[in-house]
């Protein structure tokens, strides 16, 4: 299965920032939607992820004064993205050798979606346990 399939149906709205966004208005849109991170935009172009480690790690160097600074000085860069032709399996083999939990899906240089690494595990348990059931039943039947 590929992300196109695993993202049909979605919203095609992508919430994220601009570089020049506060970490405080980031964070506090972390907040609001419940989320762990977003992509970071430089015009069009994406230029980053900032996440809830950037800002756990940002308030051990700096404290507070991290909430003042723009998002595009304590994002994580360059981002790492997948086309909706990737594999999910491809996507979660890249997601923890690469150590990192959300990947922006490009096409033709534009974001069409944002998965975590959540959205990808749920794939493969829903897969597993598809393929436990039709085990039973085929022993069942048997």
């Amino acid at each position: 299965m590929t992300i196109a399939r695993l993202i049909q149906g979605r919203s095609t709205e992508v919430l994220s920032c601009t570089a020049e966004t506060p970490v405080r208005d980031a964070v506090a849109l972390l907040a609001e939607r419940r989320i762990g991170a977003l992509p970071v935009f430089n015009g069009q172009a994406i230029a980053g992820i900032f996440s809830e480690r950037d800002v756990v790690y940002g308030l051990q160097r700096e404290g507070g004064a991290l909430l003042n600074r723009a998002v595009g000085e304590v994002m994580t860069a360059p981002a790492i993205t997948v086309s909706p032709e990737t594999a999910v399996l491809e996507a979660l083999g890249l997601m923890t050798r690469r150590r990192i939990r959300h990947l922006p899906v490009e096409t033709g240089g534009r974001i069409v979606a944002f998965v975590s690494i959540g959205d990808l595990v749920k794939y493969r348990i829903d897969g597993i346990q598809s393929e436990a059931e039709a085990l039973r039943s085929y022993i069942q039947s048997a």
